[in-house]
């Protein structure tokens, strides 16, 4: 007698389960790491690049200070680098172009085919190859998400697709993925069926409803194991412990994983910090360990009038040395740094029970498509590294870098501190950045 392994229910009418994934589906490495605390990466995308003279550090190493800039970070400086000196060259574009080609880049250290048709072309980007094994045993393998919403089709930037422009996630270098932009609709997708109003008692009921037909199913599965040949029953008992760890995470969910109210709709700045908190409280509970997340896409010229200033980001950012439009650079760089420093402080919140965080376990990329904004330059990136990665990464140091070397070895380091195996990544990454070991 054969099972198929997709199509398999527990139960009859009224109490039927399916499982469409398998434990002996998901990558060996994937479950191996599974049996340890979760391991977890962020990609945080901020437009129209940093005033990087408020931005670098004097110091390297262990000594330096924190510039204006990244002054926010104060309470979680011992778990972030500052990495000076790396270029993404493939980000570069083929003439004009370098928001929309940088954007394209961010992730992918590959360079985006210029074309405003349907012929794009790209790379696959660092989450989702992270995704393709932290991603094996979570409900959402990765989440994207934004602030600015726009479709993929359409010229953004000087002949370069709005595809490159408004997404930073790619499955493959023809696929980009599309953001979320609206938490309210991220919520939903997170928690479908949860009553925020529901009492503890009808949640306790519900909980039980669930264990009880897991149950029932269970029995009705052990009860074919002395009918089944050896391979079946082999077979049949590790779909068995797949059911049971869904029935852990059910009850996990129960007691530890509650979302709170549905995000009320709010200004830009409510909508960042709703979408930080969904990110931390989907990586709590588990239902994702990869996030990506735009502040705008690229070139944004958001008037950030909540900080007094009234032009565009993206009008200002071409500065040419004015002192007035730099100081306002400085200011919106400073607030766009402390969003990241938000995050990783709700991440450092989230205690593992053993003396460690949720954020030792984390890897969190910060930076921008180009360097700086009157420059267009993809060489010496502000790059900011959240998270020590398991222990891959020791942190709270400026590491400077003076040979141009390249973005792709950074992230061919954070996939193997995460579990990937690589050896390269994306168009010039050829092996791990030195450097960030513990």
């Amino acid at each position: 007698m054969r099972i198929s392994r997709r199509q398999f229910f527990l139960g009859g009418a009224g109490a039927m389960i399916a499982l469409p994934l398998f434990r002996s589906l998901v990558p060996r490495r994937a479950r191996a790491a599974d049996a340890a605390r979760p391991q977890r990466f962020f990609g945080f995308y901020i437009p129209c690049g940093i005033h990087m003279a408020a931005w670098t550090p004097a110091g390297s190493g262990t000594s330096w200070e924190l510039t204006p800039i990244l002054s926010s970070l104060t309470a979680v400086k011992p778990y972030v680098n500052v990495l000076t000196g790396l270029r993404n060259a493939p980000a570069s574009p083929d003439g004009p172009g370098d928001h929309a080609s940088g954007t394209g880049a961010f992730l992918t250290a590959a360079h985006p085919y210029k074309t405003e048709g349907a012929d794009i072309s790209n790379g696959i980007s660092l989450d989702q190859a992270a995704a393709s094994v932290l991603g094996a045993s979570t409900r959402f393998p990765s989440l994207e998400l934004g602030i600015d919403a726009g479709d993929s089709a359409g010229d953004c930037d000087s002949g370069y697709s709005c595809a490159y422009a408004r997404n930073i996630s790619w499955a493959s270098p023809t696929q980009p993925l599309p953001k979320t932009t609206d938490p309210q609709v991220v919520f939903d997708r997170l928690f479908q069926g949860f009553d925020p109003q529901a009492t503890l008692e009808e949640q306790e009921r519900r909980r039980r409803y669930k264990q009880s037909v897991l149950d029932y199913g269970l029995s009705d599965a052990n009860s074919l194991m002395g009918k089944l040949g050896r391979t079946d029953q082999r077979k049949l008992d590790e779909y068995l412990s797949a059911v049971r760890e869904v029935e852990r995470r059910l009850l996990d969910t129960a007691t530890v994983c509650d979302p709170g109210a549905r995000p009320a709709d709010g200004d830009f700045q409510a909508r960042v910090q709703a979408m930080l908190d969904l990110s931390v409280l989907a990586y709590r509970c588990d239902l994702t360990r990869v996030v990506t997340f735009m502040l705008g896409n690229a070139g944004s010229n958001r008037v950030y009038d909540f900080l007094g200033i009234s032009e565009g980001h993206h009008e200002i950012s071409h500065h040419d040395g004015d002192a007035g439009k730099q100081a306002k650079l400085q200011t919106i760089d400073t607030w766009e740094v402390s969003q990241f420093a938000y995050l990783l402080e709700q991440m450092q919140a989230v205690d593992n029970g053993d003396g460690t965080t949720m954020l030792d376990d984390a890897a969190v990329f910060f930076s921008s498509e180009i360097e700086d904004g009157n420059s267009h330059s993809h060489s010496n990136m502000p790059i900011l590294l959240g998270g020590r990665a398991g222990g891959a990464f020791a942190t709270g140091r400026h590491v400077v870098y003076s040979n141009d070397e390249p973005v792709g070895n950074l992230f061919v380091s954070i996939l193997e501190a995460l579990g990937a195996s690589a050896s390269s990544f994306g168009d010039d990454g050829t092996g791990p950045l030195g450097g960030l070991a513990g």
